[in-house]
Order: C-alpha cells, then structure tokens, then sequence
C-alpha cells in the first residue's frame, strides 16, 4: 500500500469501558499522580491534510466525546467511523450537533447492525416525522470488511475483528492500523494488516478476559503482525501503572494514554 499522505492519530481516550480510574475504585492507580493514567474512554481522531485542508475523522464517539473533542480542538470533522454498537463508543452520539450546525448531515459509517443499534436508540436523530428542531442529522453509510473505501486521498480498510463472540469492526488508515476491544483476529483479515507503520490495539489487563486481549495476547499479536511500532489502549487500571508496564516492554511498543499523538512515516 502505498500512503503518500503523512497521517497523524490523536489518541482522545485510552481507558476501557469504565473508565480509568473507575467511580468508587479503590484500586492504587486510582491515586497516581501521572496524567497518563487518567484514561477517558476509547477514541481516536486520524487527521491528515489535502490540498491545504485538515481532514478529521472520528473513530467512535462514547461518552466522554463532547469532553474529549473540547480537549483536542476539533472544529471540523469530516465524519465518524464506528467500530460496534457498545456504549463505551456511541453513547456521546447525540454530541455530534455543533457539528451538524456548521456542516449539515454528519456521514457516518458502520455496519448493518451497528446502524440498526443507533437507530433503535437515537430514533429523534433518524426520524423524518416531527423531528426535534435542534436533533441533528446524520448521513449513514453502510460497510464491512469487504470494502474498499478512499477518503480525501487516503485508502481506508475495515477489518474484522472477534470482541468475544461479536464481529466488529477496526480500520486500516493508509499504514495505521486502529483495532480496539479486540480478543482475536479471524485468519483472513491479518493478511489486511502486513507493512504497517502503527498498529494500535487492546491491552486491558494481565488477567484472562473473555472478550477482550490481555498484555500478553495483545504482545503475541504484534509479534504475528510486526508492524514499526505498536501502541496498546482500552486499558483498564487492572493493567497497572503506566510508567510500570511500559519499561518492561519492547523496544517499539508503547502504552497509548490520552493526548498521545502518533504519525505515520512519511
């Protein structure tokens, strides 16, 4: 694949469902003192130029997105891709209205049955009938792991990726690789992810998950794959301290925390 664009990731939230640290934790992350083990729910924004302009685009939008998109700076996005229908990554979805306001219809793009979710649960965002005057609207792409899809000059590429039992989806941007609540990957997709520059996927903990890669599956994978470099997320405080688990690993793999910017290679 041959990514002419340089492309930059903004990691908006590395933490797991709950968040880190969790409400009424007692854990001993809870209490560190380093900012990178405050983790707000898992985002990203990939953000490359063309012609002169900033491209955005949205990875998932949980409940931390208003939050987050503050945080960033995000005035403009070209659009939101979602990876499943979990709320940790689509229950700030209703966040999406100044951008509605400046740019009309915010595309979107997911599977069938992550489209159908949102649909059932923000029904006033897809009615047609009697709409709420400031509900936003949105414009709705369905894909899979078959498409090829090309935004502003950069290939983007689902993939399909095992969260347990539950088909989701990750995305290849150029040569970044984005994947997260992922257990394992079907066969078939990892020959979508070879010559990788960043691959970024999960690392929840040390301890067996049954739908989500431990420390150990998530180094297994990277040693399959062996892109550049490697940056874990969806991290929870069962993993540890930031700083700790970071020594101790590989050479070309980091721990993502919120804020982290990471580039492709030119």
């Amino acid at each position: 694949m041959n990514d002419k664009k340089q492309l930059k990731i903004t990691f908006l939230g590395t933490g797991t469902s709950t968040g880190v640290p969790m409400i009424g934790s007692k854990n001993p992350v809870r209490y560190s003192e380093d900012e990178r083990d405050k983790r707000l729910r898992s985002s990203i924004v990939v953000s490359w130029k063309d012609e002169g302009e900033e491209i955005n685009y949205i990875v998932d939008c949980g409940p931390d997105f208003r939050q987050q998109m503050i945080k960033a700076n995000i005035e403009s996005i070209k659009g939101i891709l979602f990876t499943h229908e979990h709320a940790d990554h689509i229950a700030g979805f209703d966040e999406i209205r100044p951008y509605y306001y400046r740019m009309g219809p915010v595309p979107i793009y997911s599977d069938d049955r992550v489209l159908k979710s949102l649909q059932k649960r923000y029904e006033y965002i897809f009615t047609t009938e009697n709409r709420y005057p400031s509900a936003p609207e949105v414009k709705s792409t369905v894909i899979s792991e078959k498409d090829r899809l090309k935004f502003h000059g950069v290939d983007i590429i689902p993939i399909k990726v095992m969260h347990g039992d539950l088909p989701i989806l990750g995305y290849r941007f150029g040569n970044i690789a984005y994947l997260t609540d992922v257990k394992y990957l079907p066969e078939e997709e990892k020959e979508k992810l070879k010559g990788l520059d960043v691959l970024v996927t999960t690392a929840l903990r040390l301890d067996s998950h049954k739908t989500h890669a431990t420390l150990k599956e998530a180094l297994e994978l990277v040693e399959e794959l062996q892109p550049k470099r490697a940056y874990f997320s969806h991290i929870s405080e069962l993993l540890g301290f930031h700083a700790e688990i970071e020594k101790d690993l590989p050479e070309h793999v980091f721990l993502a925390y919120d804020g982290l910017e990471v580039f492709s290679e030119e």
